[in-house]
This record gives C-alpha cells, sequence and structure tokens, in this order.
C-alpha cells in the first residue's frame, strides 16, 4: 500500500478541530459510542477504525461475540432494544446517500433517547464517518 500524507502534519488545524469535535463532552453511554464506531467504521470498510475501536470497546468490556456479530445485528437476539435503534440510525446516517434518515428511524430514536442524546448520537456518527473517511483517504494502517 502507497505511503499518504500524515494529515497531522499536513494540516494541524484542521487535524485538532477534528479531535476537538471527537472529544467533545456528551452523554452517549460507552455502549453505543463503540457500537456506532465499529459499525460505522464497518460499513465504510475503514480497517485503522474498525481495529482502533473494537480494541477500545473491549478494553471497556464488550464481548467478543457481540462485536463479531455487530454486522449481523439484526440477525441475532444479543443487542437490545436500545442498542438496535442507535445501530439502525448508524445505519442510515452512514449510507445517507441511499435513502436518508427514515422518519420512523428519526421518530423511534427522538422517542427513545430524547433531543439532546439524539442530537449527540448524530455527532457521533458523522465524526466518525469523517475520520473513516480521513483514514481511508491517507491509507492509515491497523496497529500491529
Amino acid at each position: 500500500m502507497e505511503t499518504r500524507l500524515n494529515m497531522q502534519e499536513a494540516e494541524p488545524q484542521a487535524y485538532k478541530a477534528m479531535l476537538n469535535l471527537s472529544m467533545t463532552p456528551n452523554s452517549i453511554s460507552k455502549t453505543h459510542h463503540h457500537l456506532l464506531k465499529i459499525r460505522a467504521s464497518q460499513i465504510n470498510g475503514c480497517a485503522f477504525c474498525i481495529d482502533m475501536h473494537t480494541k477500545e470497546a473491549m478494553k471497556d468490556g464488550e464481548s467478543t461475540q457481540r462485536i463479531f456479530l455487530l454486522n449481523a445485528w439484526r440477525e441475532v437476539s444479543l443487542f437490545t432494544e436500545e442498542e438496535k435503534l442507535v445501530l439502525e440510525l448508524t445505519e442510515e446516517v452512514t449510507l445517507i446517500h441511499q435513502h436518508g434518515v427514515s422518519s420512523e428511524t428519526y421518530q423511534k430514536a427522538e422517542k427513545q433517547f430524547g433531543k439532546n442524546y439524539l442530537a449527540q448520537l448524530i455527532m457521533a456518527i458523522v465524526t466518525i464517518n469523517a475520520w473513516n473517511r480521513i483514514a481511508i483517504s491517507t491509507t492509515q494502517q491497523p496497529a500491529s
């Protein structure tokens, strides 16, 4: 794989802005945050982010079984209804070019989580999608 630019070195202010966006305090549960980061990264095919976020999730106690089955979350009973809603929203935002975010998903999420938590979920999903695009564009590789 070719070596490409290091975004942090090439555009330190933009990189710092992304880091600040990622570190914005929020009330999203660690579990929700891990699930949405891994799922969006799977959809986008970002090996660097999948590697990083699965390691972080396992460090925080997430089971390997749930991580292994995350891309088939609709097929298993390992995820709560809340988690399934987070994953559904993650998929719709990540694949927004296909059908947007459906009214059904949005309304269920707003009812379940409230406006503030929903806003934080959307921002977290948008942020991991941005990181995926940076990592893929610059061919970042998973840590050895």
